[in-house]
This record gives structure tokens, C-alpha cells and sequence, in this order.
């Protein structure tokens, strides 16, 4: 975490920032859990700069882009007071599509826009953040960018009809650059907003204007019936890590289902042997990609701590008389846990393209995945004594 820290600009100030909005909600919660393995306030002072950091860098447009300012529109004093409002660039080197410009799959990789479950992965940073300080601006800002990513990425195909949501938009928010749904992002929504609404309770803060109550209907609609089941140990891993975060929520506020919690272990089981008989875990280094399977590695680490929390709150958390056998079944992919990690410790595996092509997402979910508490725990406990900004 301190080499990434200096090499993309946070501590090193000589160093132009690069800020990558999945990667650095990831790196918060890393630092939040240094802090809170060491007791070491430097690392807490490293998680706020990089969320000042991250507000300054994806709140505003490019300099590559011809545009500039905050993408809210708001002033540069408005802008600072609230970063999100306007939601949160990815950070990828090229500039968004042009409004003119024919669509080009490969091409649309690597440009700039606004991802939904970015955005949601942030939120729940910031909710870390809220949690363990006790400042209410972080979940400000948190709510802030819900209602951002609500009303910019979720519309109606025709009257009447559910509601959907687009995968990809504009910077500003105003197109969708691609207009299909991610797999898990209405899961991802229905389950972030819950802990943003519950966050804002424990903390007092109220929720503001429109509240979640609506988003949260809208993402239960989107999510009646669906399968969540995907052969990508990424989205699988995802997945595993959204079960328990649910469970968290039914156990801390005894929270009404929100999805059928067999469901959802079914499909991380489906994805697990998908993986598995895939033979991927045998390539060699060049022919996989770190990150989706650390991915998948912090899912694992979410599983176990479903089980542990089913056994401690048995009755109370995800229906334990349906589940329980699921939650069983799935142990058997514990091992995994273990080898994915050997294998991106080897500095030989580090050494590959690779791993080099994407140091920054793999070194901190490498680390996310061996330290994984704070990412995975909805509400760690907060400091009474620290100092509060309100």
C-alpha cells in the first residue's frame, strides 16, 4: 500500500495524481485497516487524503477534456463542499466517446464515463470512512453520489414498465455511452443503498431529499426473478461479498429481505464450480488476470465470515434454517482462498506482464484480500475520542 501510495501520487507530491475510482475504494478500506491494525494515525490520515484526492481529481473533468471545472457544474467553492454531487469519473487515460462518434467495443474499454458499480463501490467507502471516524460529511458525500447514480443511470423503458439501469454514462451524466445493464448492479444498488440509509440512522444524518426509500423500491423491482449466476470469478467473488453485506444488514437492523438469500448462495455455488472446472487455477501467470481472481478470494474470505455470523446469530441471518445447508456446501471452496493468494505472492508471478499491466488493481486487492476486514465489515467500530468534521 505504500508503494502505491507513492506511485500514483498520493504521498509522493512530485508525482502528477492517478486516481482510478475502483482501485481507490478498494485502497481506503486498506488504509482504514492499517489504521486499525496498528493503531498508527498516519494510515487514517493516508485514507482521507486519498479521498480529498479522489473528490478533486474524478469530481472534475480531465485535462485532457475540453471541458473544465467540477462535472456537478457547481462553483469551485460549492464544488469542494460537494464533490459527488455530480457523481465520479472512472480515471481511464482516454476521453469519453463524443456524442458524434460511432460506438466501438474494444475502443470503449478504455474511455473515460461514469460506471455504476464504481460508483456504488466508492459509496461504500465513504461509509467505511463515516464509520470509523464518526464525521457525517463522508456519508454525505455517500448520499450525495446515490442520488447522483440513481437519477443519472436508472430510467424507465416505457410507462409503466420496471425500471433499468444503464452500465456505462456520460461524465456529465447526460447519455448513456452503453445503454445495456450490468449483471449485478441493480444487487449492488438495492444492497448499498440499504446500507447507506442504515449508516445514515446510526449516525443521525438525514438522508436528504428525495430519500432512499424510493431507489430502494425501484432496485427490488429490478431485482425480482433475477438469476445472479455468472462464470466470471470477479462478478462470483462480488457476489459472495453482497450475501454477506445483506446478512450484516438483517443482523444489525433486522432489515425486511430484500432478495431470497437461497438465491443468492445457489448462484455463488454455480459461479464457484464454473471457476473451478474451468481449469483457470493451472494457467500459467501470462494467461490470467490477478485482480478477478483476488476477486474471487474476498468472496471467500465473505463466505467464511457468513458462516461464522450465521453460528453466532442462528435464526437471524439470511433464513439459517434454508441456507445453512448452501453455506455448508460452498465450504468446500475454502481452500481456494489460500492458493489464489500464494500465487500472486510469488514474486515470479509479479514479474509477468500480467500483473505489471495492472499493478495498481492488483497490488491493493492483494492486499484488500489478505486484510479484508474493514472492506467486508458494514459498520467497524468507531473511535468515541477522535476528532469529528461535520
Amino acid at each position: 500500500m505504500s508503494e502505491f501510495a507513492r506511485d500514483t501520487g498520493l504521498s509522493d507530491t512530485s508525482r502528477k495524481p492517478h486516481r482510478y475510482l475502483w482501485t481507490d475504494a478498494f485502497a481506503v478500506c486498506n488504509f482504514l485497516e492499517l489504521h486499525r491494525q496498528t493503531g498508527e494515525d498516519c494510515h487514517l490520515q493516508t485514507a482521507r487524503a486519498l479521498v480529498d484526492q479522489v473528490h478533486y481529481v474524478l469530481g472534475r473533468y480531465s485535462d485532457e477534456d475540453t471541458r473544465s471545472g467540477w462535472i456537478s457544474g457547481l462553483d469551485e467553492q460549492d464544488g469542494y463542499r460537494q464533490p459527488t454531487v455530480g457523481g465520479l469519473r472512472i480515471g481511464k487515460q482516454s476521453i469519453e466517446r463524443g456524442p458524434e462518434e460511432p460506438f466501438d467495443d474494444r475502443r470503449e474499454w478504455d474511455r473515460d464515463g461514469q460506471y455504476f458499480h464504481y460508483l456504488t463501490k466508492w459509496m461504500q467507502a465513504l461509509s467505511r470512512m463515516a464509520a470509523v471516524t464518526g464525521e457525517s460529511c463522508y456519508l454525505r458525500w455517500a448520499l450525495d453520489l446515490a442520488r447522483a447514480a440513481h437519477r443519472g443511470f436508472s430510467y424507465s423503458p416505457s410507462p409503466g414498465a420496471p425500471r433499468r439501469m444503464y452500465w456505462k454514462m456520460s461524465i456529465d451524466l447526460s447519455r448513456p455511452l452503453v445503454a445495456s445493464m450490468g449483471h449485478h448492479d441493480p444487487l449492488d444498488a438495492l444492497i448499498t443503498y440499504m446500507e447507506l440509509k442504515a449508516g445514515s440512522e446510526r449516525l443521525g444524518v438525514t438522508p436528504g431529499d428525495p430519500d432512499l426509500d424510493s431507489a430502494i423500491a425501484d432496485c427490488r423491482a429490478m431485482c425480482a426473478g433475477k438469476s445472479w449466476a455468472t462464470d466470471d470469478p470477479l462478478g462470483t467473488g462480488g457476489l459472495m461479498v453482497d450475501t454477506f453485506r445483506l446478512a450484516q444488514l438483517q443482523t444489525a437492523s433486522n432489515a425486511a429481505q430484500a432478495v431470497e438469500p437461497a438465491r443468492l448462495l445457489a448462484d455463488c455455488g454455480t459461479g464457484l464450480e464454473a471457476f473451478v472446472h474451468s481449469g483457470a487455477l493451472a494457467y500459467p501467470a501470462h494467461y490470467r488476470l490477478a485482480f478477478r481472481e483476488l476477486g474471487l478470494a474476498i468472496g471467500l474470505h465473505a463466505l467464511a465470515r457468513l458462516r461464522q455470523l450465521a453460528a453466532e446469530s442462528p435464526g437471524r441471518v439470511l433464513q439459517a434454517q434454508a441456507t445453512g445447508p448452501a453455506l455448508g456446501y460452498l465450504q468446500k471452496y475454502s481452500a481456494l482462498t489460500g492458493e489464489i493468494e500464494k500465487f500472486w505472492l510469488q514474486p515470479a508471478q509479479q514479474a509477468v506482464a500480467a500483473w505489471r499491466d495492472h499493478l495498481d488493481i492488483n497490488r491493493v486487492m492483494l492486499a484488500t484480500s489478505l486484510a479484508p476486514s474493514t472492506y467486508l465489515t458494514l459498520f467497524p467500530t468507531a473511535d468515541p475520542a477522535r476528532s469529528r468534521r461535520s
